[in-house]
């Protein structure tokens, strides 16, 4: 990337902690014409994440989630989309977790993805809950044997002595379930995340970038509006 290029001259005798504010890349892009965007959000992003998959990027359903507890305090971590439809954008999870207690606290949650490669970022906000528990057993059914006794072995969340505990109870649950099919667990299971504003972010040179912000109306109709960057 560039930023290497610009910055390996400097690196002799001076820490990265010294040199990080000069992490500089130009975004070099056509930009986004109102014109050419979809009416709903969600075909947008099924647009730019069709992108993403066809230039062969790593993780490209990676998103960055964040919930809060019902004082506001915020926590984050990357998760990944297994599914998004008309109703929004969905991901899997123990319903025992940390990120599950605020979400059941507190229901409103934001995401991330973003595509470097491309330039590109999306943002969501809006209300989140529980999918069907037959859609959760259905993704479920089609997980490796592995991530399925996984999900019963990790109790998420809470402190673990060792390593060697978890393997055993990895072993445990193996042996519980040698010769037949491995149930999905009544603690796991999905979210969908309900947007009502999502903007899609585009770089572009000199850090004058594209940002386009839908916004979900009483109606349920969407608009559309160019923020500053």
């Amino acid at each position: 990337m560039n930023f290497f290029r610009n910055i390996s001259g400097q690196i002799q005798g001076k820490s990265l902690r010294q040199l990080v504010a000069n992490f500089r890349n130009e975004y070099i892009s056509n930009g986004i014409h109102e014109a050419e965007l979809k009416e709903n959000p969600i075909d947008q992003f099924e647009v730019w994440f069709n992108e993403a998959v066809n230039n062969k990027l790593r993780e490209p359903n990676a998103m960055h989630l964040v919930t809060a507890t019902p004082d506001g305090k915020p926590s984050g971590r990357v998760v990944l989309l297994k599914g998004f439809d008309e109703r929004g954008f969905i991901f899997y999870t123990n319903y025992s977790s940390r990120k599950s207690h605020e979400i059941e606290s507190n229901g409103y949650a934001a995401i991330t993805f973003l595509w470097l490669e491309l330039y590109k970022q999306v943002r969501v906000e809006g209300t989140i809950h529980r999918i069907p528990p037959i859609e959760a057993t259905h993704y479920f059914n089609s997980r490796p044997r592995g991530s399925q006794i996984s999900a019963w072995a990790s109790l998420q969340s809470q402190p673990v002595n060792n390593r060697q505990e978890l393997e055993k109870r990895m072993e445990d649950i193996e042996h519980q379930f040698s010769g037949k099919p491995v149930e999905r667990p009544e603690n796991w299971g999905g979210y969908c995340v309900s947007p009502t504003k999502v903007e899609f972010w585009l770089g572009r040179a000199n850090r004058l970038h594209d940002r386009i912000l839908y916004e979900l109306q009483a109606d349920n109709s969407w608009t559309k509006q160019r923020l500053s960057p």
